[in-house]
């Protein structure tokens, strides 16, 4: 007798993209002098800022000293790709739609962290870092950016659905910040970065995205 006919396939999946920026050998240092030296002058920082994690204002898309304004064409242009990659528009829609975006930046310093968050009216986010603390020893999850699975919060687990292998695999999802690397993620979904148990700070840029297409009106500032 015949076997019937399986076929399993992968519903409802999050695209995740990560991408090496190719000026980053170039400007990560000077870009994290930068904007240390930009939160020492301005300590007040930006809404939710304390002592162990400095929150930049929503403007830096509006810096213009250098590297800013270019790594951040390279954050948007990321995003962009990510994009492409996963839409079935062709390249003259692409270039029809009209973006919007905020960014900022975060320096987490040891022993700090950022609270588990999601951005509201956005459609994409892109998290850029340009300093990474080394893995400590004493936690597993210090430096790494952490996403939180929501889809599956009011699924019955059992032990054949606990232990499904990717792309099925339930449960919360963890990446390690690396200098160099952009990580793209749909705005939505919540994420978090743990305690920084090193000596050295994680620093990264994100930018927040949304996008107008042809005869829509957009939507209001953030």
């Amino acid at each position: 007798m015949n076997a019937p006919t399986l076929s399993v396939i992968p519903v409802f999946a999050t695209p995740l993209a990560v991408i090496d920026l190719p000026i980053a050998t170039e400007v990560n240092q000077s870009c994290t002098q930068l904007l240390k030296q930009h939160a020492a002058a301005h300590p007040e920082g930006g809404p939710g800022t304390d002592p162990l994690c400095y929150r930049g204002r929503d403007d830096l898309l509006e810096w213009q000293a250098a590297p800013v304004p270019q790594i951040c064409a390279e954050i948007l242009r990321g995003v962009w790709s990510t994009i492409a990659a996963v839409n079935t528009f062709s390249a003259e829609q692409l270039k029809s739609l009209s973006l919007q975006a905020r960014g900022a930046f975060t320096i987490v310093r040891p022993n700090g962290h950022v609270p588990a968050t999601a951005h509201p009216l956005t459609s994409w986010c892109g998290i850029y870092c340009t300093e990474a603390p080394e893995p400590s020893p004493e936690r597993a999850d210090s430096g790494l950016i952490r996403l939180y699975e929501s889809r599956l919060v009011t699924v019955f687990a059992d032990a054949t659905n606990s232990a499904m292998r990717v792309p099925f695999t339930p449960g919360h999802y963890s990446w390690r910040a690396a200098a160099g690397k952009l990580l793209v993620f749909p705005g939505s979904i919540t994420h978090e970065i743990p305690l920084i148990r090193a000596t050295t700070p994680l620093t990264f840029l994100s930018v927040r995205c949304r996008f107008v297409a042809t005869g829509q009106e957009g939507w209001s500032r953030w």
